[in-house]
């Protein structure tokens, strides 16, 4: 059976092949071209992975970027299907499924989402249910510089337990299917198809909280 991250990382290739070099992305800056470069530079290049994580290193990891930026389209298309080299540290057995999914999956709707008539997948339940995990795991960092508690309540499964992160005195809901709480944690707030309720302290300071993307 195959991976999450490697359906989407296929259907992600299939996707920057179809629409080219130059369309937009959600990536605020960014087009299919530079968003490709990021993808085969974090993957094939140890010496870029560390400004990822690390602004003070964020220089070389740009650089490096550039870099695959100025290779042909095709070439760096090709270079996302076929995922890291031997040496890289994604090579590692499991490293892909466990640090790529998401990395695949909010890439993958950074570009759908910046094109014209765009709708929700409909996604099978089971990678629903992959992603629901991966973003009540996330949470916890993506919602930190809220003042509030933020609930996430899942709405495709009535047995779903809602997930409680962050903390205040005041309280606020976000409401959708996995994918869409994904990419509101991911910092994608304007292209997330979600329902925000609760106090309107609560509200406000979701609106005025830093997301961790």
């Amino acid at each position: 059976m195959t991976t999450l991250a490697h359906r989407e990382r296929l259907a992600l290739a299939d996707l920057l092949e179809t629409v080219g070099p130059d369309e937009p992305t959600l990536c605020e800056g960014w087009d299919t071209r530079d968003l490709a470069a990021h993808l085969v530079a974090r993957e094939r290049r140890l010496d870029a992975l560390p400004g990822v994580a690390l602004p003070p290193l964020a220089w070389r990891t740009e650089q490096v970027r550039r870099s695959f930026a100025r290779r042909p389209y095709a070439d760096l298309v090709h270079l996302v299907r076929t995922g890291p080299g031997h040496v890289s540290f994604f090579a590692v057995p499991g490293f892909d499924r466990l640090f790529n999914a998401t990395e695949h999956v909010v890439h993958h709707e950074d570009v759908r989402r910046a094109q014209p008539g765009w709708e929700p997948r409909d996604l099978p339940l089971r990678t629903q249910d992959s992603l629901w995990k991966a973003v009540t795991s996330r949470a916890g960092l993506s919602f930190r510089g809220v003042d509030a508690a933020v609930v996430l309540r899942r709405t495709d499964r009535t047995d779903a337990e809602p997930s409680r992160h962050s903390s205040g005195d005041h309280e606020v809901v976000i409401a959708g299917e996995p994918m869409e709480l994904l990419l509101y944690a991911f910092g994608r707030r304007d292209h997330a198809r979600v329902a925000v309720s609760g106090d309107a302290e609560g509200i406000a300071a979701l609106a005025a909280g830093s997301i961790a993307a």
